[in-house]
């Protein structure tokens, strides 16, 4: 089985880089990437449902891989909202999807923003994991701009084995990840 690109770049040079850095005895003790989520959050999905298969499409194209959707774990009458109705839809990425997507998503997808002067270090939640939201799904080119019935935003979690966000950003880094 081959490799993605980056997943060989980690194996063959980030992680020896990592290990110097933060003096781990142990390669096994060396920060990784666990899985990268990607996901939508859909309020108008309540009205609709054929709003929830476009998003899942969207999904689909962006990561390669077929999303599942996320129902409500409680009603809330004010929101016409009742338990089990689908109002999102996720992603899980691991392994070699993964860096695949995470390739994309650094070198053509990033670079495409309007304004974008990098992550800010506020972006991670303590743990060594980084989350980001987008406004919109056209970053991708896999997304013809003609054939999108709205535009929608999502989020991208990173979560990797390290321990302290320190470790995190230096992994990114290791990537190419743009911070601030």
């Amino acid at each position: 089985m081959t490799r993605a690109r980056l997943q060989e770049r980690y194996f063959k040079e980030i992680r020896d880089k990592l290990r110097v850095d933060f003096g781990y005895r142990n390669i096994a003790a060396v920060p990784f990437l666990e899985k990268i989520v990607v996901s939508m959050g859909l309020k108008d999905a309540i009205s609709d449902s054929k709003i929830i298969s476009h998003a899942m499409n969207d999904l689909w194209l962006i990561t390669g891989q077929k999303p599942i959707a996320t129902n409500a774990k409680k009603s809330i009458a004010n929101f016409k909202l009742r338990k089990g109705m689908p109002i999102g839809c996720k992603v899980t990425l691991r392994k070699k999807i993964m860096y695949e997507f995470l390739d994309r998503f650094i070198h053509i997808a990033l670079p495409r923003m309007r304004d974008f002067r990098g992550f800010s270090k506020k972006q991670f939640d303590g743990n060594g994991n980084f989350s980001a939201g987008f406004v919109e799904q056209t970053l991708f080119p896999e997304i013809d701009y003609d054939k999108i019935d709205k535009v929608r935003g999502f989020n991208v979690v990173i979560v990797t084995s390290a321990s302290t966000n320190q470790e995190s950003m230096k992994l990114l880094e290791h990537f190419n990840m743009p911070f601030a």
